[in-house]
């Protein structure tokens, strides 16, 4: 989401995130799954599974808790039949969101999110209503401490990335798609620490908000994310860092 290090700052401060160990391990078990039903169970063949993975592991999951997920995707052992959905629709002053999930039943999974919309001043709506808005980019974060502005211009750009820039205290580096795997190889050769990678929806231009309308963008967003089904969430909206302060009460 666009400011998606600012939200992730305001949760921390207002204690939403990880009390919630028990929902990141059911979107982490779930993605285990889809990742090798689509994949199979060999990770060095399968990089979204490795990268699901590797998220299970810096989550602290148990290692029987992971071998699980991914035997069931692969049908070695009986489970839940996940698909992955992709819903949209809007929230205050015109925000767009995309939310991405996964469920085993669709028809009680829209009900849900539709009420999610609805309890947030925002309504969910068909195929195209915010999907246009967004690029389908990969996204790699690292701490600042990390690397270096010269280091990023020759290393990641050398290696395909399109841009990078300082959010925080952290590096974002913009690539395609199908750049991702090899920016990751060069930065991996170059021994600098990468925190978290993957395919994110970016948008093509930000709305500020800013007062009511910021708090109530932000509820939002936080409730589709608390939902059990809902992998991830994007959108829009951009809060400045003063507004983030006010919000957090900081």
């Amino acid at each position: 989401m666009s400011g998606h290090s600012k939200w992730a700052t305001i949760k921390h401060k207002k204690g939403a995130i990880d009390a919630k160990r028990g929902k990141l391990f059911t979107k982490v078990i779930k993605e285990l799954t889809v990742a090798a039903r689509m994949g199979g169970g060999d990770p060095s063949g399968n990089p979204r599974l490795r990268k699901a993975i590797d998220l299970a592991k810096g989550a602290a999951m148990p290692n029987d808790t992971i071998s699980r997920a991914v035997k069931r995707g692969t049908g070695e052992i009986e489970g839940a039949a996940y698909e992955e959905v992709l819903y949209e629709g809007t929230g205050p002053m015109g925000t767009l969101f995309l939310v991405e999930g996964m469920t085993d039943n669709r028809n009680r999974t829209v009900a849900e999110i539709r009420k999610i919309f609805e309890k947030n001043n925002g309504v969910l709506g068909g195929a195209s209503t915010a999907g246009w808005a967004f690029d389908r980019k990969g996204v790699v974060l690292l701490l600042k401490e990390s690397a270096t502005e010269d280091q990023l211009m020759e290393i990641a750009i050398g290696a395909g990335a399109e841009d990078y820039s300082l959010e925080g205290d952290e590096w974002s580096i913009v690539t395609t798609v199908d750049s991702l795997q090899s920016v990751l190889d060069a930065l991996e050769k170059a021994k600098l620490a990468v925190k978290s990678s993957g395919i994110q929806f970016l948008p093509k231009n930000k709305k500020p908000v800013s007062g009511r309308e910021a708090e109530v963008a932000l509820n939002l967003a936080e409730a589709l994310d608390d939902h059990d089904d809902v992998q991830n969430v994007y959108s829009d909206f951009d809060i400045s860092d003063e507004e983030m302060q006010r919000i957090a009460g900081v």
